[in-house]
């Protein structure tokens, strides 16, 4: 027998309020998702057109119904293209709560890793701790990326690669003020320096501080479409910040950062 609930006369299942609660859900989701961005202007504009759709089909006026809806059919592939780089962060952020992802319950239950040593992983975060402090107190410019689940995107061309073990003084000699390699980011993948003076895209969100400058921008921008860890030593101020998930986090102290890099290095993966 199914359950049915009378509102004001109108008949509503469960399954109807499950659906409702669901579409609730993922519009919210999106709005967080879309936030700040110049994307988020593009969404209120495909609203705005959805909405005037259902006007004009319910005044019924074929004219415009027909355009608008040959214009909605077609803005399906345009809407994958135009929001490709948001899609992919929402399915990056759903694989990690789904029952598999490596943080899981499930994951950990049954995967366990028990006798996992992580010396190499202690020592690669004692080494970047030296190095940003060391940096922080001389004011010299930094911008490190921390690669986490997969192998960080860059732009090859214009980068140096390096291929070097974790050191603190490989660090400090690659963002040495007048190193050649001073400019642009350091790429860690494991216990690895992939390559130096990588140009990353920088980020677009309104919505950050109008006093930072490129490096911070730019490690928002490696991390609002990737699971990495960046890290920026600023050389106007002498502080230090980091980004993840396209989020900004500025003025941390050391001790802050090596808890970061404990979560993102060990805690993530035990």
């Amino acid at each position: 027998m199914k359950e049915v609930i009378q509102f004001y006369g109108v008949e509503f299942r469960w399954l109807n309020l499950l659906d409702l609660l669901i579409v609730i859900f993922l519009i919210i989701q999106l709005y967080r998702l879309l936030k700040g961005s110049l994307a988020f202007n593009i969404f209120v504009g495909l609203l705005m057109v959805y909405a005037a759709y259902f006007l004009v089909r319910a005044l019924q006026m074929p004219i415009l119904t027909s355009i608008l809806q040959n214009f909605i059919n077609v803005g399906i592939i345009a809407i994958i293209i135009i929001f490709q780089p948001e899609i992919r962060k929402f399915l990056l952020v759903l694989g990690k709560k789904t029952p598999l992802s490596k943080d899981s319950f499930l994951t950990k239950l049954f995967l366990p890793d028990k006798f996992k040593s992580y010396k190499e992983e202690e020592n690669i975060i004692n080494e970047i701790i030296v190095a940003v402090s060391r940096m922080q107190s001389t004011s010299t410019g930094a911008l490190m990326v921390i690669a986490t689940t997969y192998r960080v995107k860059f732009d090859s061309a214009s980068s140096i690669p390096i291929d070097g073990n974790v050191s603190a003084k490989l660090i400090e000699s690659i963002f040495e003020k007048h190193s050649p390699l001073h400019d642009g980011a350091l790429i860690i993948v494991g216990n690895k320096i992939l390559a130096a003076k990588v140009i990353l895209p920088v980020s677009e969100n309104p919505n950050l501080p109008t006093r930072i400058g490129l490096r911070h921008r730019s490690a928002v921008g490696i991390t609002e479409h990737s699971d990495n860890l960046a890290i920026i030593v600023s050389e106007e101020r002498g502080t230090v910040s980091y980004a993840m998930d396209g989020t900004l986090t500025q003025d941390v102290s050391l001790e802050d950062l090596k808890v970061k890099l404990y979560e993102v290095l060990i805690d993530g993966y035990s």
